[in-house]
């Protein structure tokens, strides 16, 4: 759970963005049958600033937190590479001459949001990165309730999909934060990586997945945590409504600290992309896989234990047939669609497990109807789309038991 105080805006921002979301047309997107609504692939020449169709750059520092830069517009502290990443530069020095809470500011850095361009309520929210690493680092990709203008913080809710701090290079926070659970009350949870790893050794994937009344968070396609209103104590559940996207790279503050004298300057906060699409969601936070005779892919017994066997089954609308895709995974209920044993073998049992990025969780859709891990498609045994007929791994025949709709 996190335990750093608010990243809410000031109320010098907060007055900017009421202005901006009642002058600039704001594409609103709530659920739909899955597509892409939002796309940045940050594609472009080295050195210009990000798309302003789509961020806008804010200025200032944040006494909230007690950060210690300040935040500039343009291309100074956030640009693209031309290689396609936006690269969000947090540097030691104060071009500008600007005083911060603490008098001179020694830092400056960037901080990009979407209001007054895009808004969404509900589907896939998920970013591709590369955090810096160092004491006093503190990356985020969050996301802030479009109505704070006129509610302030935390009525309007506040989506941290993606925090880390330096003093924790392999570990990363997702927490939600409403009225009487905000600042270092939120609820939330941390996801750490194996073996000693850091996360700013490479590029990781992070998401949420939003439905009416549930959040799931995942990294690399693994979900390790979901929250729904029975989270917050019978407190205000403030997330059934349009929010906007940040990226920002702050210095110091209360949560990570300051930097120290081993913190390397300039540091880096690097995005490949940020991708939203909407979702047909109900209450499971995903879509439906439809086979043969329009049946629909489900977890038998609307289980979630290891092994859970998956199967076709009447469409129902339940949980059990709810499926969300990240990455190369395909999820429901917490879990990972796998080949069990990660076994390439015609017949090889498909079940649910916990997703652990292996071979056998590694699903792929070339565009011809088809599902396919291992080198093998998905199957529905027997040719059959009686209730209950198992699926499996089986050699790509083209037939129609091997075709699959999927609104994930």
């Amino acid at each position: 759970m996190s335990t750093r105080s608010t990243r809410a805006l000031t109320a010098l921002a907060v007055a900017a963005l009421a202005v901006l979301g009642a002058t600039l047309p704001v594409q609103t997107v709530a659920a739909a049958p899955s597509a892409a609504s939002f796309t940045d692939d940050f594609d472009g020449p080295a050195g210009s600033p990000a798309d302003g169709g789509k961020w806008q750059y804010e200025t200032g520092d944040n006494v909230n937190n007690h950060e210690l830069q300040w935040y500039t517009s343009g291309s100074a502290n956030a640009a693209l590479d031309g290689q396609g990443h936006l690269v969000i530069t947090a540097k030691k020095e104060n071009p500008g001459n600007n005083n911060c809470w603490y008098g001179y500011c020694q830092y400056t850095s960037a901080r990009l949001n979407t209001t007054g361009r895009f808004t969404q309520a509900y589907g896939h929210v998920e970013a591709r990165m590369q955090v810096p690493r160092g004491q006093g680092m503190w990356p985020a990709f969050w996301m802030l309730g479009d109505n704070i203008g006129s509610v302030g913080w935390p009525n309007s809710g506040e989506i941290d999909i993606m925090e880390n701090v330096g003093f924790e290079p392999g570990t990363v926070h997702g927490t939600i934060h409403g009225p009487g659970y905000s600042g270092s009350g939120g609820v939330g949870a941390g996801y750490g990586l194996p073996g000693g790893q850091a996360f700013a050794d490479g590029f990781h994937t992070f998401a949420i997945d939003w439905a009416p009344d549930r959040i799931s968070w995942s990294v690399d396609g693994n979900v390790y945590q979901t929250r729904t209103p029975a989270d917050v104590a019978g407190k205000q559940w403030v997330f059934n409504h349009p929010f906007f996207i940040i990226l920002n790279l702050a210095v110091g503050g209360y949560w990570p600290g300051n930097p120290d004298g081993n913190t390397q300057f300039p540091a880096r906060l690097v995005v490949d992309y940020v991708h939203v699409t909407t979702s047909n969601s109900g209450g499971g936070g995903g879509g439906r896989i439809t086979g043969l005779g329009g049946k629909c892919v489900d977890v038998a017994s609307a289980s979630n234990a290891n092994g859970t066997a998956v199967q076709l089954y009447d469409c129902n609308g339940t949980n059990a047939q709810q499926w969300t895709t990240s990455g190369s995974s395909i999820q429901a209920l917490g879990k990972c669609l796998d080949a069990a044993g990660a076994n390439s073998a015609n017949g090889t049992k498909v079940q649910l497990y916990d997703c652990n990025g292996s071979a056998a969780q590694q699903w792929t859709r070339p565009g011809d109807g088809t599902i396919r891990a291992l080198g093998k498609c998905l199957d529905a045994t027997g040719n059959s789309s009686a209730n209950g007929t198992a699926l499996q791994l089986w050699d790509c025949a083209g037939s129609a038991n091997q075709k699959w709709t999927v609104s994930a």
